[in-house]
């Protein structure tokens, strides 16, 4: 079941609400964040991080960090998910974005440097989102870092199990990158610039192996997109 519905037309009925609140909690799997968070300060009075936010939650971080910018790294997506916290955005006076990124592939280039220009306009305080705060949400979130000119290691710090993240598993590529710009280019060539010129994503992708047990935890026990 995947619900296809838009509820930020005021249009829609309350059976279409119900549905996507069904679709969220049963098949998104949202019942598990209902009580999860997985909420984190990237950018402290600036940027933040967690899993797809339920439209309570959503509220409830408004007013606790005044954010004025949602940004959905899952993508737009046919869920209730979806569906709820876009009508939640738009309800609130949020600007909504969608910017898509991988979780278990060599981060492409072009969406890094959308995403760059999406960073240098975009009004915060701001909240990233993915699915489950700790793949998509961490690459964003270690981009927006190094954007702010931070360094690898405290980019990599968005990356941990604190957050879910399992750095052995499919989605340790998205590691695996930002040790590549350590090794290649950081200390010499500004980590934009590296993207733009250097970064090779087909050896990136080629090179990396994953963990046969994590991956089996990541995708097969949680589950994960």
């Amino acid at each position: 079941m995947a619900f296809r519905g838009d509820l930020t037309t005021g249009t829609a009925g309350p059976g279409a609400r119900l549905a996507a609140w069904w679709d969220s909690l049963v098949f998104d799997h949202a019942v598990l964040r209902l009580a999860w968070g997985n909420v984190a300060t990237v950018i402290p009075g600036k940027l933040y991080r967690s899993n797809h936010p339920t439209p309570t939650r959503l509220a409830q971080l408004i007013r606790r960090f005044g954010l004025r910018t949602l940004v959905n790294v899952r993508g737009k997506r046919a869920c209730g998910s979806d569906a709820l916290s876009r009508d939640a955005a738009h309800r609130y006076g949020l600007t909504h974005i969608d910017m898509a990124f991988e979780s278990r592939g060599a981060p492409h280039r072009e969406r890094i440097l959308r995403f760059a220009d999406i960073y240098r306009t975009m009004a915060f305080p701001a909240l990233l989102h993915c699915k489950s705060g700790a793949d998509r949400a961490g690459l964003s979130s270690a981009l927006a870092l190094m954007f702010e000119g931070g360094t690898t290691a405290q980019a990599l710090g968005q990356l941990s199990l604190r957050y879910g993240h399992f750095s052995r598993s499919k989605t340790g590529i998205l590691d695996a990158f930002f040790h590549l710009y350590a090794a290649e280019g950081e200390g010499r060539i500004a980590f934009l610039d590296w993207v733009r010129e250097e970064y090779d994503e087909a050896r990136l992708r080629a090179d990396f192996r994953a963990s046969g047990l994590s991956s089996f935890i990541n995708d097969r026990v949680l589950v994960r997109e």
